[in-house]
């Protein structure tokens, strides 16, 4: 009788453990469901972001004071800023990862954006208008012209917290839908040339850097909070519609020549054009460093390469990207330089 207890007793015993073991081992191992696959995050070609790569839309934004704060540049991709008439900027806003609800001010195309988005294939194209000698040009190009002439004020609309010029908005979501419904031929996103990854070896700490035009400038401090680079616009913080301060993770300065086109505005004002085709130096600011390099673009269907002077590419870090074209360099504050330490007696 007592045999046959001790018996029982272990094997309650064995039977504990093993109902242990087995709650911990479960605990422990990852459930793998037959024929599921790891999810796959997607990033877009243009910027590195976490996004999609549909197809992409490109919008000319006014860049005067009464223009700010302006409307979905947080959404961007990539953002150009170019010269215009009398020395001031204007903004060509790309967008393929998200295309948000409204985009503007929107303002007129000039001569300069037809060699520059040339390398993003055929776009859909989004402007206010542009000079009468000027439309052929664009019709002509290799864009999906969706100039405000073409479309209904349902796609352009007014903000009536605004005053003109300054007060026409792009309904992008709208019309990117509508161009879907129509299975419009628009070009998805493509890498424009350059390339995401970790930082080259080197470069110069930057505090911040100041670009300029004749009638106007911007400034970019670096944050390693957020780790982008916050703008600021005429010295103002540059701010998004939603009160954010905006600001790219990678901002290229590419040295271009500017040079008189045969194009005038209504007053007369000579429009310049931005050379975007051929070679030449810049800057690639990331990380809190600038990487002086150069560019290379042979055509217009081409992409845009940046390497450094040894020829090694010159990785971006993912994220917004803004490109500033300009022909003044610009002007770094740099750290100061680290006191030597004193000599040991």
């Amino acid at each position: 009788m007592i045999l046959k207890m001790m018996r029982f007793s272990k094997y309650l015993i064995v039977l504990a453990l093993a109902s242990t073991l087995g709650l911990s081992s479960c605990s422990s191992v990852k459930r793998i469901i037959p024929g599921s696959t790891p999810a796959v995050v997607e990033h877009n070609l243009m910027s590195g972001r976490v996004g999609g790569n549909g197809p992409i839309l490109v919008t000319k934004i006014d860049d005067t004071g009464p223009a700010h704060p302006q409307i979905g540049l947080d959404s961007a991709d990539i953002v150009y800023i170019e010269e215009v008439e009398g020395g001031l900027t204007r903004l060509a806003a790309l967008f393929s990862s998200v295309i948000p609800d409204r985009v503007g001010p929107v303002r007129s195309a000039r001569i300069s954006d037809i060699d520059l988005l040339a390398q993003f294939g055929r776009v859909a194209f989004t402007y206010s208008g542009a000079q009468s000698k000027m439309l052929p040009v664009i019709s002509a190009a290799n864009l999906l012209d969706l100039g405000a002439q073409h479309e209904s004020p349902e796609i352009y609309t007014r903000d009536s917290a605004r005053t003109a010029p300054v007060n026409m908005i792009l309904q992008a979501k709208l019309l990117m839908s509508k161009l879907a419904s129509q299975n419009a031929s628009i070009d998805s996103s493509k890498s424009p040339g350059w390339t995401f990854g970790n930082a080259p070896a080197g470069g110069s700490p930057v505090i911040s850097v100041k670009m300029k035009w004749p009638a106007n400038s911007y400034s970019a401090a670096w944050s390693a909070t957020d780790s982008r680079w916050l703008l600021n616009h005429s010295d103002l913080p540059d701010l998004a519609d939603d009160g954010k301060q905006l600001g790219p993770t990678t901002l290229v300065i590419q040295m271009v020549s500017i040079t008189p086109s045969i194009y005038h505005d209504k007053v007369g004002g000579v429009t310049p054009f931005s050379a975007t085709v051929g070679s030449g130096s810049g800057y690639i600011l990331r990380d809190g460093k600038s990487f002086a390099g150069t560019w290379s673009r042979p055509s217009s269907d081409s992409p845009t390469k940046w390497t450094l002077a040894d020829g090694t590419p010159i990785a971006f870090a993912p994220g917004q990207i803004w490109v500033a074209l300009t022909d003044t360099p610009p002007v770094f504050t740099r750290p100061a330089p680290s006191a030597s330490p004193s000599p040991t007696k």
